[in-house]
This record gives C-alpha cells, structure tokens and sequence, in this order.
C-alpha cells in the first residue's frame, strides 16, 4: 500500500511491502510521484475507484520497478484523509506471476490447437506419398537402367522423399510420429556429432562442449535427439551471421517447486539438461512468443522452412521434456532442452544384418480405408507371391475372417478407421484366430498404437509413407517372428 497526495500525486507513505516490491528503499518511495511507477510509453489510465454501487474495484495495471522491470499490478484506490488534506490509499497485489501462467497456457492452447492441424494435413499427406513413391518404385523395378523414363521415374522418388520430410517434420510438432526410446547418455551423442557439427556452423564460429562428466541418462529416441541437437546448432549459427561462439553444454538439473510453479507444462523432479546456446543478435519479445510455430521463420525467402524448432518443440514434448528459450537484443539466445532423469545403464547398439528375404505364400487380410493405398499394398504383396484379402470396412474384415476357411497368418489394418479402428479390429479377430499376427500402418501415430507417445517395442508398426521394399520387409519381419505379435493397449 502507498498513500499519494490526491492533487499533485507525490507519494506521502508506504508500507515495506510495496517498497519492496517496487525494489526502493522507504525513504527513496517517497521521494517519488505516482507516475514515476509508469512507463513513459504507457498511455495514462486511472483506475476505476467503484463499480457504481460504491464497491471499490480493483484494476490491472503495468508498473516499473526502481531497476526498470515490468510487473502487473492489481490496484484498488480509496479516498481517505492524511494529515489534514485529501489523500489516495492504494492497495495492489502483484500479479506478475498470474499473468505470465496465463499467457503460458494461451501458448499451449494454441500450440495444441496448430499441431491437431498439422498432425491431420501430415496424415493425408502421407497417405497419398505412399502411393507416389510406391508405384514410383514399382514402375522402377520394371525398368531397364538405361530406359529413357528411369531418369522421370527417380525424380518423382525423389520429390515423394522430400515432401515426406516434410511431413515427418509437421508429424514431429504435433507429437504423433513413432518414437523408438533408448536409455541415452547425451554427452556421448553430443561427442559423436562434434565433428559433423563442426561442419555444420563454418570456420567462423568457436564451437565450445561444456559436458557434465557424471551426466544422468535419459530415456529418449537416439535419432531424434540427434535432429533437436542439429536444428538448435544450425540456428544459433544462423544467429551468428558475423561469426561468434556456440557453446552445447549439459548438466544434472533439479527443477523444485518454484520453477514448476512458474512454468506450466514443467513437473519438479530431476532432470538433464541440453543446452545450446550464442552469442548473437538475440530475439525480440514478439518473435520468442512464435518461435516453435511452424511455418515461422526470421530467414529470407526460400532461406528455411520454419519447421526446425517446431520440430525440437514436438521431439522434447513427445520424450516427455520441456524447452526454455532465454534471449536478449544484441546479447544472443540460448535454448534449454529439459528431460527426465534416470537411474538406468545405457542401451548397447543392437548388431544389423542383410539378408535376403524369401518370397511368400502365406494368406493376408489388408483393411486399408483408402482405396489407392490399399490397391498398392495388395499389389506389391502379390507380386511377393502372398495371398491377400482386402477391404476397406472392418466390419467386411469381420466377415471375411469368419467364413475363410483356410489360415490368415496376417492381418494388415490401418489405425484409424470409420467404424472400427485398427486395434478394436485386431481385438476382434485375434480372439477367434489365436494364431493371427497384426501389423498397423497408418500416417501418424494414434493412441490405438501408442501410449502416452512412446510405441510399445512388441507392437508391429509400418509408418507412412513406405515403400514397397519396406513394406515386404516388415511383413516378413512380422510372420517370421516367435510367437503372436503383441496387440496395441495390451
């Protein structure tokens, strides 16, 4: 509280309290006018001293402390008597901490909101990139090398492969692409990327490690944390036009009560931390407030797609993390990537082999709701010497199940599907073929498959968009493994 003169606004009395919060001593409070708390740049705003029936309401104005530092104040005045003349009483709540949680949760709404849209135009997007490269390597296989069309043929590949980065991307901010989760030490991934890094931000940058010996491990897709790590490294070089320095560096962190409290998606506990950060230019209030919106983007035209940070936003969201952005005009930007922490050894790479995989002759039942995904799935299989039945309707699936009189080794359902979808399908069916195995495919990843965003490691996945040599290589992986495949929300 502070009381002011009513005429000339100087300031006659505070409490501790409101010096303190406005950071001056006592003395040095009332030395000062009522307007000495605004910004200059504000337009001047009494606040209403009743509602009209004479309940004194209070309104929410901006204040600036002794340092220059914006708060949000709830003020309420009252006209009194100090020392014998008209006075104002004022009584304010700082609301600072209010306001910033809720402008926290508007972003998160409309992040939400913006990643649905992106996570269904990904979806039918890839539907329709499986048929483009699909046929595209189809009509390949069937030509000569030196056929004058092949070249056509590859550049079709080609564009179908780009677009569907793309769409991986827009997939990745939404939070519905396929995880594959690995016990992690981040510095050890952070040292195998430092000369490809190095590469990556040019002679003129100083790149710096700054890694944490007794590093915690977390739980995270290796790939992916690879992508967040790149796309965060390319954008502080591009922040450093001139050259600069670049500092990656990790730490144990324990984010308490107090951080989480100011910082709504954040839960306290330990964490990682994965930092990147520079020396640069820095960004301005209004572009850090769309920074992770795809499609955004400070770089020129054709300079950048503006689904890199999207991207990492979606990535660290997905794995269960947070990211913190701090940046100031001319004095650079560094971006914290948290995730949680955990007490397990790190996961040993798993050896790969080729081999050539035999044709097949076992019965397939195909339920693909668009009718050109599922003419390119069916052909592909007969041309590998499989028997298929297909439909679009599940319910058809169903029927088709139960009048069949020979074994169906397979089923290959989409997720998402009117009527049924793929996991309440195969439900159906495994219960009266117990020996059935499933594969799931579909455009992005839906709960039917996933929970809480990590892919379970016993659930068959095919993500669109595929190719016809990925498509008959999961098959043969699925029909070949050791006893039934597991059902997706078992």
């Amino acid at each position: 509280m502070w009381v002011s003169d009513a005429e000339n606004q100087k300031i006659l009395e505070v409490n501790t309290a409101a010096a303190n919060l406005y950071e001056y001593s006592p003395e040095e409070f009332r030395s000062l006018q009522v307007s000495d708390l605004s910004f200059p740049d504000d337009l001047p705003r009494a606040p209403r001293e009743t509602d009209g029936h004479g309940i004194r309401v209070p309104v929410t104005v901006r204040q600036r402390t002794k340092s220059g530092r914006a708060i949000q104040v709830e003020i309420a005045l009252h006209d009194i008597q100090y020392g014998g003349r008209a006075a104002k009483l004022a009584v304010l709540m700082d609301i600072s901490g209010r306001m910033q949680l809720e402008d926290q949760l508007r972003q998160a709404q409309k992040m939400e909101a913006v990643g649905m849209l992106a996570g269904g135009v990904a979806h039918d997007f890839n539907n329709l990139l499986t048929i483009i490269t699909g046929y595209s390597q189809l009509i390949l296989n069937n030509l000569s090398s030196n056929d004058q069309n092949r070249h056509s043929v590859e550049q079709i590949m080609k564009a179908g492969e780009r677009a569907a980065a793309l769409t991986k991307q827009l997939l990745a901010f939404s939070r519905r692409q396929v995880l594959q989760p690995k016990v992690l030490d981040l510095n050890r991934l952070v040292t195998s990327l430092g000369a490809m890094l190095q590469r990556l931000i040019g002679e003129d940058v100083d790149l710096r490690l700054m890694l944490r010996p007794d590093l915690g491990r977390v739980n995270a897709d290796p790939g992916q944390m690879e992508q967040v790590l790149m796309n965060l490294v390319v954008n502080a070089r591009d922040a450093m036009p001139k050259g600069g320095i670049l500092t990656v560096e990790t730490s144990n962190i324990q984010l308490d009560e107090g951080y989480a409290g100011k910082h709504i998606s954040v839960k306290p506990g330990r964490y990682v931390m994965l930092a990147v950060s520079d020396n640069g230019s820095g960004m301005d209030p209004a572009t850090k407030a769309r920074l992770f919106e795809p499609f955004f983007t400070t770089k020129g035209s054709g300079k950048g797609t503006g689904l890199g940070l999207s991207t990492v936003f979606g990535i660290v969201k997905q794995s269960g993390g947070s990211v913190e952005v701090y940046s100031e005009m001319g004095a650079g930007t560094s971006v914290k990537v948290y995730l949680p922490r955990i007490d397990q050894p790190v996961a040993l790479e798993a050896v790969t082999t080729v081999r050539t995989l035999p044709r097949g002759s076992e019965t397939i039942l195909l339920v693909e709701d668009d009718e050109m995904v599922r003419t390119l799935v069916r052909e592909t299989l007969v041309r590998e010497g499989y028997r298929i039945l297909d439909t679009s309707d599940p319910m058809e699936a169903r029927r088709m199940a139960d009048h069949h009189k020979g074994p169906i080794q397979l089923l290959i359902t989409d997720v998402v599907m009117p009527k049924v979808n793929g996991r309440d399908l195969a439900e159906q069916l495994v219960r009266r073929r117990h020996d059935l195995k499933v594969l799931y495919m579909s455009g992005y990843t839906d709960n039917a498959v996933l929970n809480s965003g990590i892919l379970h490691k016993d659930v068959a996945f095919l993500q669109k968009p595929f190719t016809p040599g990925t498509l008959t290589e999961k098959v043969r992986e699925v029909l070949e493994s050791d006893g039934r495949t597991r059902i997706a929300g078992e």
